[in-house]
C-alpha cells in the first residue's frame, strides 16, 4: 500500500509499505511496482522509498498513485531461482485502458484498449504483463486484446478491483519484440514475406 507521494526535484518520491517482503530487500535492490522496475532508495520500518523520474511518470501509471492505493509488488528473480512464466523485465512499453470486464462465474475475461504499436508487438496465445502480472493473450483485435483471469489472480492482485476506463501498465513479451526488430532489420514487414524475399535472404 502507498504510504506517501512527495514531489522532488524533477520527479516524485513514492513510499510503499512492503510489509513482510521488506525483510528480503535492502537499499539498491530492484522491485517491480505495478510492473515498473524501481530501485529502493530508502528503507525504514518496512516502508521503501523509490525515486520516480519524469520518464517513469510520463510513460506509466505510477504518477497517478495516491496515499492508500494498493499496488502489485514483485521482487527481482534470483539467478539460481526456478524460472516459470515469461520474462518480465519491468520496462513498461506503454499503457492500456480497461474496455470490458466480462465475468464468467469466478473467472473474468478482461478486454483492454491499447495503442497500435503495442498491439503490433502481441501475438495470440503469447504473453503480456498487465501491471506486472504475467498473462496469456486470449484474443487480439485492431485496437484491443483480451486476457482470461483466474480466481487466484483476481484475489491476489489489483486486477480484481480495476474499473472500466482505468489505465494499466503494459509490457509486451521481450522475445516477440526481439524477433520483430530482427525481421524489420532484414527489411521484412507485415504482408511482405514472399518466396523471392526469402531467397534474397538466403533461405
Amino acid at each position: 500500500m502507498v504510504k506517501s507521494v512527495s514531489p522532488s526535484a524533477g520527479g516524485i518520491v513514492l513510499s510503499i509499505d512492503l510489509q513482510k517482503l521488506s525483510q528480503q530487500i535492502k537499499i539498491g535492490d530492484s522491485i517491480s511496482i505495478n510492473g515498473v522496475c524501481l530501485t529502493v532508495t530508502k528503507l525504514t520500518n518496512g516502508v521503501a522509498s523509490f525515486d520516480l523520474s519524469c520518464e517513469t511518470i510520463e510513460k506509466t501509471t505510477l504518477g497517478k498513485l495516491s496515499v492508500g492505493s494498493t499496488v502489485n509488488i514483485e521482487l527481482a528473480m534470483k539467478a539460481d531461482d526456478r524460472f516459470g512464466g515469461h520474462f518480465v523485465l519491468g520496462h513498461v512499453d506503454g499503457t492500456a485502458s480497461i474496455k470490458k470486464i466480462d465475468k464468467k462465474g469466478q473467472f473474468v475475461n478482461m478486454t483492454l484498449t491499447a495503442p497500435k504499436d503495442l498491439i503490433g508487438q502481441m501475438i495470440p496465445k503469447g504473453s503480456v504483463a498487465v501491471d506486472g502480472i504475467s498473462l496469456t493473450i486470449a484474443e487480439i483485435d485492431n485496437d484491443s486484446f483480451t486476457v482470461a483471469l483466474i480466481p487466484q489472480t483476481l484475489k491476489e492482485t489489483t486486477l480484481g478491483a480495476v474499473k472500466i476506463g482505468q489505465k494499466v501498465n503494459i509490457e509486451t513479451d521481450i522475445i516477440s519484440k526481439s524477433v520483430r526488430k530482427h525481421l524489420e532489420g532484414l527489411g521484412i514487414t507485415k504482408g511482405l514475406m514472399t518466396i523471392d524475399k526469402l531467397k534474397e535472404l538466403g533461405f
